[in-house]
């Protein structure tokens, strides 16, 4: 295949694209569409924002609220531990006591058994001697009345083994009984500890749990605030661009009106550049080269109108290049346009009948596409003309 057949259909393919461009550029929003557009945007995002202001009053609520369950269960906490504590300290006094009884127990035993070997001696003594020892002691006596003491003396010395032995046992009696509740009471109190260790434990086992629903809450709380400031930046960019959208309105009211007052010379009056032409038709092709040749020559028209215009640019360049009035010019697709003359034959002769005055759309010095807020005075295919 020669180069200039690649090339050709290379164009054709860049051409077939610029008219799908064109077509889709027709179809585009119009001002007061992204303005409604824009508006329905910014109220979504302001629900979006009061459910989440909602959702963290929520959450703070129940944060709150746990955060008071948990203050009560450190309480709780504090009070089972200071219970014990105590428990402990009684439990330690009665293994004292339990002790100090077992050891006096061990020394009523030991002086129990020492009397009752003493008695034994004793008995035994009396028997060994036949009792010669309490008879010499009898017959000692220095008269009856000295007897009968004597007498009394050896039943004393019985009695007092008889008292004795009995007291000790009495006393031993008592003192395992005291060992007994002793060992009672603490083992009571060993098992309060264990009631009150199993309530500590569960305390802190829902203290733990209560302290992470807490932390989860804050994170959630700290994760919908920052929701929240997205939101009220997105409401305020949405802000920024209503209010810049509501200018460009009140600009495109403006230069309608001031269309409508402008005066106007005579297109006799006007000299046309040599390049004027190949200009305007590469525009057409940008602007309306989707459209019939009646819209054609509709924008050839409202560039040759501006041009006349005493509010604007005195040449085609001039009324094509000036700021923010074509939008193929700011995206670049008239550049490649003219890079390549992509203007159809139809375009130039558009071109043509538009410099020589022929107009489908009067005066008129603007056009776009519709919008709700201007009253066109001519409507070809995709355009409005004011």
């Amino acid at each position: 295949m020669s180069e200039k057949k690649t090339r050709r259909r290379l164009g054709a393919v860049i051409a077939i694209i610029l008219v799908l461009t064109m077509s889709v550029a027709a179809m585009a929003e119009t001002t007061q569409e992204k303005l409604d557009k824009k508006k329905k945007e910014q109220q979504e995002t302001q629900e979006q924002l009061n459910d989440t202001k909602d959702n963290l009053s929520s959450l703070k609520g129940t944060r709150n609220a746990l955060q008071s369950e948990l203050n009560n269960l450190n309480i709780m906490l504090d009070e089972s531990s200071a219970k014990l504590e105590d428990i402990e300290q009684k439990i330690k006094l009665k293994e004292d006591e339990v002790t100090q009884a077992e050891l006096d127990l061990m020394e009523a035993q030991r002086i129990q058994q020492e009397q009752y070997e003493a008695m034994i001696l004793r008995i035994q003594f009396m028997y060994e001697n036949g009792d010669s020892s309490m008879l010499e002691l009898l017959f000692s006596a220095k008269d009856f009345a000295d007897f009968l003491n004597k007498g009394e003396y050896i039943e004393k010395i019985a009695d007092y083994d008889r008292r004795k032995l009995e007291e000790y046992k009495d006393t031993c009696k008592m003192v395992e009984e005291q060992k007994s509740n002793f060992e009672i009471q603490l083992a009571d109190l060993k098992s309060l500890k264990d009631e009150e260790t199993k309530e500590q434990e569960r305390i802190s086992a829902q203290v733990k749990k209560t302290q992470g629903s807490v932390a989860t809450y804050a994170s959630q709380i700290e994760s919908t605030q920052a929701q929240m400031l997205a939101y009220e930046a997105e409401i305020e960019k949405q802000n920024n661009d209503i209010e810049k959208l509501k200018k460009q309105i009140e600009e495109e009211k403006r230069l309608a009106a001031l269309a409508a007052q402008s005066a106007k010379r005579d297109i006799s009056a006007v000299t046309f550049e040599e390049n004027d032409r190949y200009l305007l038709a590469n525009l057409i092709y940008c602007e309306a080269g989707n459209q019939p040749y009646e819209g054609k020559v509709a924008v050839g028209a409202v560039v040759i109108n501006r041009l006349l215009s005493s509010v604007f640019p005195n040449t085609i360049t001039g009324v094509i290049y000036q700021k923010n009035q074509f939008s193929p010019v700011r995206s670049g697709r008239y550049a490649l346009a003219l890079a390549n003359n992509y203007a159809t034959t139809s375009c130039y002769q558009a071109a043509d009948a538009a410099m020589a005055g022929n107009t489908t759309v009067a005066d008129c010095l603007f056009f776009r596409t519709p919008v709700d807020y201007i009253t066109p005075r001519y409507r070809i295919a995709g355009h409005i003309f004011y």
